[in-house]
């Protein structure tokens, strides 16, 4: 994946985040807020599920977790508040699919950088994320 912002894996053509202007206090608490949603283990994992099948079903969202049904459907609509998730229905079936592709590179690079901060604590410094 290059970090140009440009690639069919990124999230979109925008300049990269080096080559933008430094970021406006409302920019700044947008961007907070989007991190706090993120910033739940189980909404993460229930990305991570979403974005391994690309759809999933509630009930099978909650088995994949370990959850139960009510509790994954709560923190799905925070995801779905923020525009990260799709949905659709089908009989009694709600099924979810992440629609931000900006999402799975986030992932993917948060995992990246935990990663690394295990490599270093470890004492081995490698950066995969380059």
């Amino acid at each position: 994946m290059n970090r140009t912002g440009a690639g069919e894996d990124n999230c979109c053509t925008r300049p990269a985040f080096k080559e933008r202007s430094l970021l406006t206090p409302i920019q700044a608490g947008g961007l907070a807020a989007v991190f706090k949603v993120l910033a739940s283990d189980t909404r993460l994992r229930l990305l991570h599920a979403l974005v391994l099948a690309d759809e999933l079903c509630v009930t099978d969202l909650a088995a994949s977790v370990g959850m139960k049904p009510q509790a994954v459907s709560n923190q799905l609509q925070r995801l779905s508040d923020l525009g990260i998730l799709a949905s659709r229905r089908d009989g009694n079936s709600i099924h979810y699919r992440v629609v931000d592709l900006c999402v799975r590179s986030l992932l993917d690079q948060g995992l990246c950088l935990m990663e690394e901060v295990s490599a270093r604590d470890r004492g081995r410094g490698r950066n995969c994320c380059d």
